[in-house]
């Protein structure tokens, strides 16, 4: 993973933990009511994919007892993770593109509703995302893959040659000069893995988004509807199709692209066509990037525009992130697929305890501030949600204080004590287990494994009746806690 040239190794801070008694009158356990979106405190744990779901998209013991788990620390909000609209294949992550995924998706609603008591708002997160292939092996791809066409033959001086022997001659080029032979998109394949974008309109498939979208997150929203779950987060952010039309590089000339409200017009129509299939009395919000972080990409000034416009429109929430794109990933082994979060951008939203002189604490508090200050100077209401870093009371209570944030979401954090909440409520921060910042939890996400946080995946292993991961090495689920230092391990 790409790290920033200083390397100032930095430490969780605690800070000072509020007594029970502060923690009642605390911002951060108030409740919140904005239109149907009621929340009984400004907690929130964003969106993590555990990798825990079948190959074919359904829901497994583990993703329930994983949700139960979050939900025994009673934050204000669970969003479930980033869950495929479409009804095709897309390995072990949750999907909701056809109504044979509501039984099983109606088992995590009820076993979170159960474990907070009805305390802990419930909503999905739902996506699309575009084809992305395996770095190739050079040989098969120049070999076998690669479409040979005349521009090869004239890079390479061979005129007339046959295909077998432009490929030949392409598989015995040193480096340099198979990348002057390539086009930039086949280089790309070659060195990364093929990617399709939203600006590749001359496939039908890509031409024909905006009009294929809205219908499959209205349906989508509908079955989440049914389902049981309180609301739903579109999601805009990041390195998939929705925050690709909404980048600065969305260079379509359909009117889905280039100006500020070309780019903004199919993320408004999905979201009109989701509000016409839940009704204005369910919850929908969005997540999307307070800056791409990428050459060319997004700034906050665009996303000013973009989060004034998504409250205007009448979404009852904003959630924002940062950075996480493809453009600037590292290279991947070949046969692995290229992460968006391994470079730059990715690092601004998972930043490493290995940081530069900002470190890796609260790097979206700024950008996230001047969008909700942009919302407020229109006149809008509309909650904002900051995440990033946050793991201390101090820090999350000091956000609210100072109207940057509406609601604070601690995604690492709630990973490494999913009872945070409770403990500082109760007036036991001392006891919170500190997320120390290692992506241990990222490295596994990126390897597509089981993710869990090296805090606890050891804890109690041999422990009766513990779930294990498919190599028995870790636990899948943080060991329980009880109030007044009891702690239960099981």
């Amino acid at each position: 993973m790409w790290r920033p040239p200083q390397k100032i190794k930095w430490k969780p801070q605690p800070g000072r933990w509020p007594s029970p008694e502060e923690a009642r009158h605390a911002r951060l356990f108030s409740p919140l009511q904005s239109g149907p979106m009621q929340l009984a405190t400004r907690t929130w744990v964003p969106a993590m994919v555990p990798w825990r779901a079948t190959e074919d998209g359904f829901v497994t013991d583990d993703n329930v007892q994983w949700y139960e788990r979050f939900a025994q620390g009673r934050p204000g909000a669970i969003v479930i993770e980033a869950t495929g609209i479409r009804d095709i294949p897309s390995g072990p992550l949750l999907r909701i593109g056809h109504d044979r995924f509501i039984p099983g998706l109606r088992r995590i609603v009820d076993a979170v509703r159960r474990a907070s008591g009805g305390e802990t708002r419930l909503y999905i997160q739902i996506i699309d995302f575009l084809s992305i292939r395996k770095r190739p092996d050079p040989h098969k791809y120049l070999g076998r893959f690669l479409r040979i066409h005349d521009g090869h033959r004239q890079a390479l001086g061979l005129a007339g040659a046959s295909d077998d022997a432009v490929r030949q001659r392409l598989l015995d080029l040193p480096e340099a000069e198979l990348a002057a032979a390539l086009s930039a998109r086949e280089l790309e394949a070659l060195r990364m893995g093929e990617r399709e974008r939203v600006t590749d309109t001359q496939w039908p498939h890509v031409r024909e988004l905006p009009q294929v979208l809205p219908g499959l997150f209205a349906a989508a929203a509908r079955r989440a509807r049914e389902a049981g779950f309180d609301g739903i987060e579109l999601h805009y952010a990041h390195a998939y199709t929705m925050a690709s039309f909404l980048s600065a590089l969305n260079s379509r000339d359909d009117g889905y692209g280039r100006t500020l409200d070309g780019r903004l017009r199919l993320p408004l129509e999905v979201f009109a066509s989701v509000r016409g299939a839940v009704g204005d009395d369910y919850t929908v919000g969005c997540r999307f990037l307070s800056e791409e972080c990428i050459p060319g990409g997004s700034t906050v000034d665009d996303t000013m525009h973009f989060g004034v416009a998504f409250a205007r429109a009448g979404m009852d929430f904003l959630s924002l992130s940062r950075g996480g794109k493809f453009d600037d990933a590292q290279q991947p082994d070949i046969g692995a697929s290229a992460y968006p979060y391994t470079g730059p951008s990715g690092y601004e939203c998972m930043p490493h305890f290995t940081s530069d002189e900002k470190g890796p604490f609260g790097r979206n508090f700024e950008p996230s501030a001047r969008i909700r200050a942009a919302v407020r100077a229109a006149g809008l209401a509309t909650p904002v949600v900051v995440t990033g870093g946050v793991h201390n009371f101090e820090q999350a209570e000091q956000l609210l204080a100072d109207d940057r944030a509406d609601v604070v979401g601690f995604a690492r954090q709630s990973l490494a004590d999913p009872d945070w909440f409770s403990k500082v409520r109760s007036g036991e921060g001392a006891q919170v287990v500190l997320c120390s910042y290692s992506n241990y939890c990222e490295a596994q996400d990126e390897r597509h494994e089981a993710v869990t946080c090296k805090h606890w995946d050891r804890v109690d292993l041999d422990a009766p009746g513990i779930r294990k991961s498919a190599d028995g090495k870790r636990r899948l689920v943080p060991p329980p806690w009880a109030p007044s230092g009891n702690r239960h391990r099981g």
